[in-house]
């Protein structure tokens, strides 16, 4: 299959591996696949990279199944297939725990931290030495006000990041990728996997609440997202530098 205006986000990552160094020799990536836009998008573009890229790499597909009634992975299984890639669903008990056992009133936090866990564990089951995320150049801005506002602490997640105990290596291909770019890639390939999540928590969260701030301030400032960014990286936090 070949994927309709995957262009720009082909660009993107790839500025973004190359800056880095996010991609080295004979890597084995396990790209995580929650199912949603990001993930796919990022799967789809490495999976086209991979086709000319000068540095030979493998990818694994690799979904954490939290236990969500309702969501069926078994398109992204066929996906997987008719690309050729190895993929992997490893089954979890964490939206049981997070929500009947432990009655979590703000579940995100130890949702994440399971569920990168159990990433982590699958991660070295399956001989990889990467783990690639979806996360975005809006996601960036997003947790960087994020941290500000509410832990009163200037940060944000690095493009790449060496996990010592687990000898892993996280990379973020679409640092430098818009949301809305991936949003109209996906648009332009409307036979791709999406899986739409049924977690209780979903859209109801503190992000949700920055991501719809930063939107109203675009509106009157534009440009904001993108001067944050610019911060971010002239004070080179977090591994991000100009």
């Amino acid at each position: 299959m070949e994927f309709e205006k995957n262009r720009r986000l082909l660009s993107y990552a790839r500025r973004a591996i190359d800056e880095y160094k996010m991609i080295e020799e004979n890597d084995r990536i396990a790209v995580g696949i929650s199912g949603g836009k990001d993930s796919i998008a990022l799967f789809c573009t490495l999976i086209a990279l991979k086709r000319f890229y000068p540095i030979n790499f493998e990818i694994v597909g690799v979904t954490i199944d939290m236990g969500f009634e309702g969501m069926d992975f078994s398109k992204v299984t066929e996906f997987c297939a008719e690309q050729g890639i190895e993929y992997h669903i490893v089954k979890t008990e964490i939206s049981q725990i997070i929500f009947d056992y432990r009655e979590e009133s703000n579940p995100c936090s130890l949702c994440a931290r399971m569920r990168r866990g159990a990433l982590h564990d699958a991660a070295k089951e399956y001989n990889c030495n990467k783990i690639a995320l979806g996360h975005h150049f809006d996601d960036v801005v997003e947790t960087f006000v994020l941290n500000l506002a509410y832990e009163g602490r200037l940060g944000t997640f690095s493009p790449v990041t060496y996990l010592s105990r687990k000898d892993l290596t996280m990379i973020r291909p679409f640092i430098y990728t818009a949301e809305k770019d991936i949003k109209y890639f996906m648009g332009k390939n409307p036979n791709l996997p999406l899986v739409e999540s049924t977690c209780p928590a979903d859209k109801a969260t503190r992000r949700e609440e920055v991501k719809q701030f930063l939107t109203e301030q675009e509106k009157t400032n534009k440009g904001i997202k993108h001067r944050i960014l610019g911060a971010i990286q002239k004070a080179n936090l977090d591994g991000y530098h100009e």
